[in-house]
């Protein structure tokens, strides 16, 4: 079974709340740490950013999101699930463009580990993002 790690537009309050459902079921875990990624309304030389626009390579982000989680996993014996979202196409200023989902046997796993795995899509997510601003120009980042 293929996991995709890629939405279109923002994540949404309904997939969090999934999510978030789903945590009674994990009666192994007493820690879970969400991590969610909002696009924010910078100022960047007098424009505001108004929303992102991000683009991926689908097939190389769900090979890279694997070896993060592999690489979690790993490195925190007590993590049971990770769960990445990323966003695709437009996501306007406030609106969500990551969650990371970290279940672990206790609070403290699950902290290090979300943060990492923050840390690692931030390095290594084959995603780019053209920052769009108020008038309408943009810049890629």
């Amino acid at each position: 079974m293929e996991v995709n790690y890629l939405t279109e537009g923002p994540v949404s309050q309904k997939l969090i709340s999934r999510l978030i459902e789903k945590t009674g079921l994990k009666t192994d875990s007493g820690g879970h740490m969400i991590f969610l990624g909002q696009v924010r309304a910078d100022e960047i030389k007098g424009k505001k950013v108004k929303a992102i626009e991000y683009s991926a390579y689908k097939e190389l982000v769900n090979a890279e999101a694997e070896k993060i989680k592999k690489t979690i996993l790993s490195e925190f014996s007590e993590v049971k699930s990770i769960s990445i979202i990323h966003s695709t196409g437009i996501v306007k200023a406030g609106e969500i463009s990551l969650l990371v989902f970290v279940s672990a046997g206790h609070r403290h796993q699950a902290m290090q580990a979300c943060s990492k795995t923050v840390e690692l899509i931030k390095e290594n997510l084959p995603v780019w993002k053209k920052e769009i601003f108020e008038d309408d120009s943009h810049i890629w980042k």
